[in-house]
């Protein structure tokens, strides 16, 4: 069986609750960001506060990485598996960075977005790790 067989077989065979919360987890991720991010730029622009300009260019950058995650997810017939898990490992560390970010700010939203790029990190560190699980061994693709 060739390795995009493979591969696709492996995703009709993932738990579909999980993709679920995966989905979900970047939808939440994204619309928080882009409040946020919102939210950032509108008080520099009324008070000047350059000390957000920071939070707002990681939330708009987390709100871009939770949307591609979650394209690239709607697309898992195409998935090759290298690229589906460079991607959760690059969009966890955009959430973790980006939430972490927010956690330095007393606001509102920023307490919601970092809550929320903390769920989706996890959700691709849970992901992956189900993935590498599904994964056929090394060695039997090598034989």
């Amino acid at each position: 069986m060739d390795m995009n067989m493979d591969m696709s077989m492996m995703m009709k065979n993932m738990d579909k609750a999980l993709m679920q919360e995966m989905m979900e987890s970047c939808m939440a991720a994204e619309q928080a960001a882009m409040v946020c991010a919102d939210t950032d730029m509108t008080m520099m622009g009324m008070d000047g506060m350059s000390t957000m300009a920071r939070c707002a260019s990681m939330c708009m950058n987390a709100a871009d990485m939770a949307h591609m995650m979650m394209r690239m997810m709607n697309r898992s017939m195409g998935m090759d598996m290298k690229s589906m898990m460079s991607m959760m490992s690059a969009c966890e560390t955009m959430m973790m960075a980006c939430a972490a970010e927010c956690s330095s700010h007393d606001m509102e939203c920023c307490t919601v977005c970092a809550q929320a790029c903390t769920q989706l990190a996890m959700s691709c560190g849970t992901m992956m790790t189900a993935m590498k699980a599904m994964m056929p061994m090394q060695s039997a693709t090598n034989a």
